[in-house]
């Protein structure tokens, strides 16, 4: 099974919209609204063209990430640090579990370090995220603007000593909905 992964295009807007839904239909903590999400972070202006990835076997998108971009802000002096978030990943159900999902995330990883990105963060599954480097975010003095428990609040430093000094709470673009 050869996985084709690459930059995300218009044309693949539809297949991305049907392969998202297909892959949280049956997630329990989802409000399987993911797919609308990804249209709307398409037109923000977190939206990194470069980190919108599809992976692909024989020619047909089977797995799907997005980053963008969103802020750590420090309650105290409100200094602003630049970050990511992972949000969402996707693979469709009959493909789960062959590391489609893991060749996403690295390949994303690789991009934002290239785009000179400190760190990641999301919001995920305990068990499966800290196996690409993933650690709590209470760690580092980051919380979420939402109630959610801590071991789900993930983040990771692409860069040696990319997150000393960072602290304070995340902000997400409008677009994710949060208030």
């Amino acid at each position: 099974m050869k996985i084709h992964i690459r930059q995300e295009s218009p044309s693949d807007y539809q297949a991305v919209f049907e392969l998202v839904q297909k892959a949280f239909e049956q997630e329990e903590y989802s409000d399987h609204q993911e797919q609308f999400l990804v249209e709307k972070l398409r037109q923000s202006t977190g939206f990194i063209p470069k980190l919108a990835l599809v992976a692909e076997i024989d020619g047909k998108p089977v797995g799907y990430i997005l980053m963008t971009r969103i802020k750590i802000v420090n309650e105290e002096n409100q200094e602003s640090y630049s970050s990511l978030a992972l949000a969402p990943i996707a693979v469709l159900p009959e493909f789960q579990g062959k590391g489609i999902g893991g060749k996403l995330i690295a390949e994303a990883h690789q991009i934002a370090k290239q785009l000179d990105f400190g760190s990641i963060i999301l919001l995920g599954h305990a068990d499966y995220y800290p196996r690409f480097g993933y650690e709590q975010t209470v760690k580092y003095g980051i919380k979420m603007p939402f109630e959610v428990p801590d071991e789900n609040c993930m983040i990771i430093e692409l860069h040696q000593r990319a997150l000393v000094g960072v602290k304070g709470v995340v902000v997400y673009p409008k677009e994710f909905g949060i208030t």
